[in-house]
């Protein structure tokens, strides 16, 4: 269960130790104003191509984009795929939920990156345009994930995939949606993945109900922003007695039988505590774990490439997929 060294030199922000190296990268999030109101103009503004991650120069990956069949009674759910050009035999795959704190975001926002996983893991990834909140509310988006699954499982052979060698994985919101269809898989049988790969996943809608320790910071995703998502899936349920673990991964009780799993965190993240006690009782459920716990690291600090904290957490997933995918 690796934890990172210590980050030398933390410059503190409020209460916060953040590491100075992952200042610049704050640039590059907007401030947000998560409204219902405001939605559609960030919706907009993250579906411009200038929004994503920019190309890392990867050619050798073909891209091709499908309409997959969406659950009963839904529409089709669109997915990307990315897979390494001249490759012999069935791939592994990468199943792929972006984030947005389930309200905004689309695929297209971490094609950088699945371009560089297929073409450096010698894998196929299928990254998810799921449905968004509060338009389509649970269990819209993990029934959507749920279908692409069924999808790749039914049509492995005809892709060239190794059905045995499926993965999730995700990132803030698509982290919850991927540890929820972790459990969902499990409960109705029939599917199986292989591997769930987490990073700061929204797990919990409970959290930011109450107010947060100083350790906590409020840079990039706030516990307000928290709790909009969360209502925005789950409207007025939010917080009581009766949501589901398939809507937020932390009210399961019981997490036995879940796939390996690694789970990436922040430690200023607001999502932190719930990454943590997650992966508390997915050891003592016996779940094959490997936690990163990164110091001075806010919600969505992988995206700084340059600094070292980045380059560590990077490889640190990279190695863990290629463990999971080619043993």
């Amino acid at each position: 269960m690796p934890i990172s060294d210590p980050v030398v030199g933390a410059l503190r922000v409020g209460e916060n130790p953040v590491d100075p190296e992952l200042l610049p990268a704050l640039a590059l999030f907007p401030a947000l104003r998560l409204e219902t109101a405001t939605l559609p103009a960030l919706r907009a503004a993250l579906s411009d191509p200038a929004a994503a991650i920019p190309p890392t120069g990867v050619q050798s990956v073909a891209f091709h984009e499908h309409m997959v069949p969406g659950p009963e009674g839904a529409p089709p759910v669109r997915v990307l795929e990315y897979r390494p050009l001249d490759t012999v035999g069935p791939l592994p795959v990468v199943l792929h939920i972006h984030p947005g704190g389930f309200v905004i975001g689309t695929p297209e926002m971490m094609d950088a990156a699945n371009r560089e996983i297929a073409a450096e893991l010698d894998c196929a990834v299928y990254s998810v345009d799921y449905r968004l909140a509060p338009e389509t509310r649970y269990p819209g988006a993990v029934e959507d994930c749920y279908a692409v699954l069924a999808w790749l499982r039914r049509e492995a052979e005809t892709l060239g995939l190794d059905p045995e060698r499926i993965g999730v994985k995700g990132e803030s919101a698509g982290g919850g949606l991927a540890a929820a269809l972790a459990l969902l898989v499990r409960d109705r049988g029939g599917l199986a993945l292989a591997f769930q790969h987490l990073h700061y996943p929204m797990l919990d809608d409970r959290t930011g109900c109450e107010l947060a320790g100083p350790h906590i910071s409020d840079l990039v995703w706030s516990a307000e922003q928290n709790a909009f998502g969360w209502t925005a899936l789950l409207g007025e349920a939010r917080g009581g007695s009766d949501v589901s673990p398939y809507a937020a991964a932390a009210r399961a009780i019981d997490l036995t039988g879940l796939p390996r799993t690694f789970l990436s965190l922040g430690a200023l993240d607001v999502l932190a505590e719930e990454g943590l006690d997650f992966a508390k009782r997915l050891l003592r459920a016996n779940v094959p774990l490997e936690l990163h716990v990164l110091p001075g690291a806010f919600h969505g600090f992988d995206m700084a490439q340059d600094a070292r904290i980045g380059i560590a957490a990077k490889k640190a997933s990279r190695d863990a997929l290629r463990r999971a995918m080619h043993g």
